[in-house]
């Protein structure tokens, strides 16, 4: 698994490589320190992952997720900050991030990160708890009207506990194949970008 680690503070990028290159598994193929850097160095190297910051000098990592996504939709990109600021939290989500980890919770990130590579969605315990409380939307969306389906709605459930698409398949008795396309026709239902805003627009309307 590749890995491009992007924060402003040098010390903290070192740390964060030889925490990361401890798994056997881990390659840290680049460092950068804004996000500037990020999108060039993601754009150079395609990493795996993207273990970036968020309040970074000359441009942040939330403006550097976005760039990146624009370009690469399919890029895997992991938060890693010291801030649980719930403006931070939504852009992050709502931009398509994988994943909002705190740096305090240092034991997490490699499992975090590999986590994120296979395509799942991480949030730190302190981010899930705050998850309810964060999308007040005032036009409470009704999933019937939008086209939901109930079977579809045990599948958005399902993603929102953090169970991979295999594990979704075993207990409802589907494909793999088959949970990738209800999936697909649920983000285009629910005009989403991928399961982790998915599981954010859920649990939001789930308080």
């Amino acid at each position: 698994m590749r890995v491009l680690v992007v924060d402003d503070d040098r010390l903290v990028c070192r740390s964060l490589t030889t925490i990361l290159q401890a798994d056997q598994g881990v390659e840290v193929v680049g460092m950068g320190h804004d996000g500037h850097e990020a999108v060039a160095l993601f754009a150079q190297l395609k990493p795996d992952v993207l273990l970036m910051d968020i309040r970074m000098d000359r441009m942040t990592g939330l403006e550097a997720c976005k760039r990146i996504l624009d370009e690469f939709p399919d890029a895997r990109i992991l938060f890693l900050t010291t801030f649980l600021d719930d403006d931070y939290i939504l852009q992050a989500l709502r931009l398509g991030a994988k994943g909002y980890i705190l740096k305090q919770d240092f034991e997490s990130i490699i499992p975090a990160v590999k986590a994120v590579c296979m395509g799942q969605s991480v949030l730190g315990d302190a981010v899930i708890t705050k998850l309810p409380g964060l999308l007040r939307d005032d036009e409470a969306v009704d999933l019937a009207v939008r086209g939901i389906t109930d079977r579809e709605k045990s599948i958005i459930e399902l993603v929102a506990k953090g169970l991979s698409n295999r594990e979704i398949a075993e207990i409802l008795y589907l494909s793999e194949g088959t949970v990738r396309n209800y999936l697909s026709v649920i983000l285009e239902k629910l005009e989403l970008r991928d399961r982790t805003q998915l599981a954010v627009f859920y649990l939001s309307r789930s308080r």
